[in-house]
């Protein structure tokens, strides 16, 4: 253990909040400020302050686990590595590659999963790999791939927010999920900008607003094609901007004029007033912004509705122009680098797509294989979660708790215990970790060095602070000895730094390129933005990386950024007489994710002790619940029952329900898997549900 603060990142938002991290005298680490980093400047939430609880040897796991007459025993690291590599070879004997599956997760390094992509393909040779990033935004990276050509999180730096004139921000409680970059939001409005908050609750983020806009869940398609209407109707498209930068935008106007405000206010609840507000408010200022998250993101339409809220942006010449732009607020960690380094089913390193003869030849090359060798593209997250047990016998997991994340998670539990064999590498004792054959304990941030990928697109590197405890073992260890028990001697070093220079060459020349960036660069420079490309042999310099993307050109073949005609359509899953009200889900403040790690600190759960259902004072009128009554909130996936918390801070159509804990308070349990049909996002932000009383 060094005897000075160590700088590193936090190990959970894609903010990525810089901190240090200094021993103390009885073992372990203490946060303390770092305020070099611009991200937070310092400032901390609540589980950034906390981090360091799970480290301690009481709530984590020390030891593999193997299941024996039922129950899960310690075993050693060499008898639970032989399971693993028996149950895959025996799945693959016996049934082929693709009968084994891979799962991971928007926590892992750039490093771990560029392994555990490479592992898939070289050493299982399955196509059947992808990752829960892809419930977080990949809804938002298909949209912009058809707008731009490129999918980047934010295509400008956080500190660009204060500086612009006007902010659109919808489906973000980002006061609660990303506390430290309120900060950026305060300071647009003490320099003269406004916010709108487009959000069916009334969070502690639409509490800043200027302008609260409360759409029916389901409906952000239809609000962004009635405020497109409004732009033309009202003279206040960019024409020049249009005929330079753009094209396709005839086809989208005439599918946004289909769209007139009233139609909108119907489908949405927003009445007409309030949308000819948010035009004035966009576009009167010289430079605008609109930020997606998760609640126009995760729909079986968000495809669309990103490229709705795109079109808005390019109709006013809001992209690619500086403090203008449309950006996504990445959830996970390394949600961003996750999925441009081969965890997602149809990626190679770099962003490279899988299909692509070209992307192939280049990784082979650098894999050292036969680019034919490469399996093509499997299934998306939850195609693959749902193919368990049937298609997929066997499944390898690191970094993901789909028994809590997952949509219809009572199913997906079920397929998961239909395995011939499940093998979890984690932190801790996750739920899913719990139905596992093996369990291995793995290395966790403070305790590993390695890279991540903020949602800026800037790559940063996390410091290890402290060893290990006795017992546990890196992810890149597991990967390495895995390799070697199945054949594969060489190609998967243990070393981090060593896996990164061997990603930067697979990355150069990709969308994702990284070639230019090194250990010493991170460590120097605060991070750097990709694309980072490596200089020529007599540059003075390295590439200083790319802060702003799309000022000159965007990444499409012609330069021109493409509007895409969509129009509105219902949820997949609409409310009727059995089930007349809408479920939409989402996160606290105190808790993060599937809550693996979380609750299992003792000051946030003292903030967030369990789930509940957050309902209008009329719908609970009706129902005849009052506070902290507990309330059963059914659908035709399954029920839930949590207490009752009452507020006026919702529209009365809808209920609400964190995500964060398994059991019977799982709201993952009445989520409708409907997938969109680009992105294969699962439909998580809106169901048609009832509501029932419960016997105390």
């Amino acid at each position: 253990m060094q005897n000075t603060a160590t700088p590193t990142h936090c190990p959970y938002c894609a903010l990525q909040c810089g901190m240090n991290l200094t021993p103390v005298p009885d073992g372990g680490v203490e946060v303390t400020e770092r305020a070099d980093f611009p991200v937070n400047r310092g400032a901390l939430c609540g589980k950034g302050r906390t981090a360091p609880a799970v480290l301690s040897s009481s709530v984590r796991l020390t030891s593999p686990l193997v299941r024996s007459g039922g129950t899960l025993v310690p075993a050693t690291w060499d008898e639970a590595l032989d399971r693993i590599a028996e149950g895959l070879r025996r799945t693959r004997a016996e049934h082929g590659p693709d009968a084994c599956g891979v799962f991971g997760g928007g926590g892992l390094t750039n490093e771990k999963a560029y392994t555990l992509g490479k592992f898939a393909r070289v050493v299982l040779g399955t196509s059947q790999i992808d990752y829960n990033g892809r419930f977080c935004m990949s809804s938002a990276a298909a949209g912009g791939i058809k707008a731009f050509g490129l999918d980047r999180g934010l295509p400008f730096p956080l500190e660009d927010i204060p500086k612009t004139g006007c902010v659109i921000l919808v489906g973000s409680n980002l006061a609660e999920t990303m506390p430290p970059s309120l900060r950026f939001f305060t300071e647009l409005k003490e320099n003269g900008g406004t916010l709108i908050v487009v959000d069916p609750r009334r969070t502690r983020t639409a509490d800043h607003a200027d302008l609260h806009l409360m759409p029916r869940p389901g409906t952000d398609l239809a609000l962004a094609l009635g405020l497109l209407h409004l732009i033309v109707a009202e003279g206040r498209v960019d024409e020049a901007y249009v005929a330079e930068r753009t094209a396709g935008w005839e086809e989208a106007r005439a599918a946004a004029m289909a769209h007139w405000p009233e139609y909108v206010e119907r489908i949405t609840g927003v009445p007409v007033p309030q949308l000819r507000e948010a035009v004035r408010m966009f576009c009167e200022p010289e430079a605008a912004m609109v930020l997606t998250a998760r609640g126009p993101e995760q729909q079986s339409k968000g495809t669309d509705t990103v490229g709705a809220w795109i079109n808005l942006c390019l109709a006013t010449g809001r992209a690619g122009r500086p403090l203008s732009g449309y950006g996504c607020l990445t959830g996970q960690g390394n949600g961003q680098g996750g999925r441009e380094h081969g965890q997602k089913a149809d990626q190679l390193p770099g962003y490279r797509k899988l299909d692509d003869p070209a992307a192939r030849r280049h990784v082979a090359e650098v894999w050292g294989v036969d680019p034919d060798a490469l399996p093509g593209p499997g299934r998306s997250a939850y195609e693959l979660l749902d193919a368990l047990g049937q298609d997929i016998r066997s499944l390898l997991l690191m970094g993901s708790n789909p028994v809590v994340s997952a949509p219809r998670a009572a199913h997906i539990e079920e397929r998961i215990k239909s395995l011939d064999f499940l093998a979890v590498c984690d932190v801790v004792l996750s739920e899913t970790a719990a139905l596992a054959d093996v369990v291995l304990p793995v290395t966790q941030w403070a305790e590993e060095t390695g890279t991540t990928t903020s949602l800026e697109g800037r790559v940063l590197l996390r410091r290890q602070a402290i060893s290990p405890p006795e017992g546990v073992r890196s992810d890149l260890e597991v990967l390495h000895a895995l390799a070697d028990r199945l054949g594969v001697e060489k190609g998967f070093p243990t070393d981090p730094e060593e896996v990164f220079e061997e990603l930067r060459r697979a990355s150069a020349g990709g969308a994702a390129d990284y070639s230019g960036i090194t250990y010493r660069r991170l460590a120097e420079e605060n991070g750097v933005f990709w694309p980072c490309p490596a200089a020529d042999a007599d540059a003075d310099a390295g590439h200083p990386g790319t802060p702003r993307l799309f000022l000159d050109r965007f990444a499409t073949d012609d330069g021109r950024a493409r509007f895409v005609p969509v129009s509105h359509r219902a949820s997949a899953e609409e409310p009727d007489d059995e089930y007349p009200v809408l479920l939409t889900t989402g996160r606290v403040v105190a808790q993060y994710q599937s809550g693996a790690q979380t609750r299992r600190v003792d000051e946030l759960n003292a903030a967030a002790p369990g789930p509940f259902v957050e309902l209008h004072p009329r719908l609970a009128a009706r129902l005849g619940a009052a506070e902290g009554d507990p309330v059963a909130v059914v659908s035709r996936r399954g029920r839930a029952v949590a207490p009752a918390r009452i507020t006026t801070g919702i529209r009365p159509d809808t209920v609400f329900m964190p995500f964060h804990w398994p059991g019977e308070g799982r709201a993952n349990s009445l989520t409708n898997p409907a997938l969109d049909p680009t992105s294969r996002m699962p439909e998580f932000k809106t169901c048609a549900v009832r509501l029932e009383t419960v016997e105390s």
